[in-house]
């Protein structure tokens, strides 16, 4: 009984976010070219993502509890004249652990256009140094992820990237509240997106998958590797019905880990039904 309270209260509470959003959008579009900025950027866009989702895995719980969230997800990405940028933050409301906060930024400095060469080699198009730091707040967690990009230039993506980095634990621990402070690790991660048309109607995958590899936490504990993923479909929803293309999508994310958390044997596997606005 108290799931069905918590999923009507939010899902009335959150449905006018998603009113709101589609009347912004609907609004008239500004006389600066789509998607581009007279200033510091060479291209810009924001997203707000509106996701709910149920089965979450509550991890490091004695029976593996489950439950469901409302998350409300703000996203950009940029290119300047040296690289780009990319950040999130999620904002989750969820049925038992409450509301918390989690982000991630990434700064791309491109080889290419720093150097004026062309660094590209095989299906390679550019390389990248990166530096990026994932922050959450209730766990208390700070992880610094120096490393390269590799940027693929298959032309059917709009991007396609692999990047290499470390995973550099940055947190206080449990001294200072958080959870357990842990010792370094890598990631690799493969982020992409990729458009199509079936007719006149547009569409796209687009996400990341992510493998961060085994740790101890301060206890001496292992801490097991990780395989998250966040595909999601996308359809051009805004196209069809007010005539505004790349504006507001609808659709699923798929989200599955493997050894969530790093914690060995909690997997997870939850579709998250998706509302997408681009400002």
């Amino acid at each position: 009984m108290r799931q069905i309270s918590f999923r009507f209260k939010a899902m009335v509470q959150h449905a006018s976010v998603a009113l709101i959003l589609a009347n912004l959008i609907a609004q008239p579009a500004t006389s600066q070219e789509e998607g581009k900025s007279p200033s510091f950027f060479q291209w810009q866009t924001t997203e707000f993502h509106l996701q709910y989702g149920n089965n979450f895995k509550i991890a490091f719980t004695p029976d593996n509890a489950q439950q469901d969230a409302f998350i409300y997800t703000l996203q950009h990405a940029d290119v300047w004249k040296y690289g780009d940028n990319f950040f999130f933050v999620d904002f989750t409301d969820a049925e038992d652990t409450g509301f918390d906060i989690y982000g991630e930024f990434y700064a791309n400095f491109s080889l290419g256009k720093i150097t004026g060469s062309d660094v590209s080699f095989g299906p390679v198009k550019d390389v990248g140094v990166l530096a990026g730091v994932n922050y959450a707040k209730e766990a208390k967690v700070f992880k610094f992820l120096p490393g390269v990009r590799l940027s693929w230039g298959l032309h059917q993506f709009g991007f396609l990237n692999t990047d290499i980095t470390a995973y550099i634990d940055g947190s206080s621990g449990t001294d200072d509240g958080g959870a357990p402070a842990e010792t370094d690790s890598f990631m690799v991660d493969v982020n992409w997106a990729l458009p199509f048309n079936i007719g006149n109607q547009d569409f796209s995958i687009e996400g990341h998958i992510e493998y961060i590899d085994g740790r101890r936490n301060e206890f001496g504990e292992d801490v097991s590797w990780h395989v998250l993923g966040q595909p999601q479909f996308r359809y051009d929803l805004g196209k069809s019905l007010l005539g505004k293309p790349g504006h507001l999508f609808a659709g699923i994310e798929y989200q599955f880990w493997i050894n969530k958390l790093g914690e060995r044997n909690t997997d997870e596997h939850v579709v998250q039904a998706l509302i997408v606005g681009r400002f």
